[in-house]
C-alpha cells in the first residue's frame, strides 16, 4: 500500500479529485497555500494499492497542467521618491508536486 500526497493548484484540485473518485479511489482534500506566489493549493491524500499507483499518477498528471500567469512584483524605490512601483513578471503556476510514501499498516474502521 502507498500513500500519495499530491499538491495541485486550486484550479485543478476539483478536476483531479473528481477523476480519482470516478475511477474508484478515495481521496481526502486538504486546503493549503504556499510557494512563490503564496497562492491557494489543494493537497490531495489517497491510499492506493501499489498496482494502482501508475493509474493514480496518470490521473493527477492529466488533470493538473502548468500555465503561465503574469504577476506584479514590487520594485524597490531608488531615487524615485516614495512612489510605489510594480514590475510585471510572467511565471509558471499549476502542475503538481507528488509525494509517494510506503504504508506499513492500513486499517479502515
Amino acid at each position: 500500500m502507498k500513500l500519495v500526497f499530491a499538491v495541485v493548484h486550486d484550479e485543478d484540485g476539483y478536476k483531479v479529485m473528481s477523476e480519482l473518485n470516478e475511477k474508484g479511489f478515495s481521496v481526502t482534500k486538504l486546503s493549503s497555500s504556499g510557494g512563490f506566489l503564496r497562492s491557494g493549493n489543494t493537497t490531495l491524500m489517497a491510499g492506493v494499492d501499489e498496482k494502482d499507483l501508475d493509474k493514480v499518477m496518470e490521473i493527477i498528471e492529466n488533470n493538473s497542467k502548468s500555465r503561465k500567469q503574469v504577476v506584479n512584483t514590487p520594485v524597490t524605490p531608488v531615487d524615485i521618491g516614495s512612489v510605489f512601483m510594480t514590475n510585471p513578471v510572467e511565471v509558471n503556476v499549476g502542475g503538481a508536486t507528488i509525494f509517494v510514501i510506503d504504508v506499513e499498516k492500513f486499517e479502515k474502521i
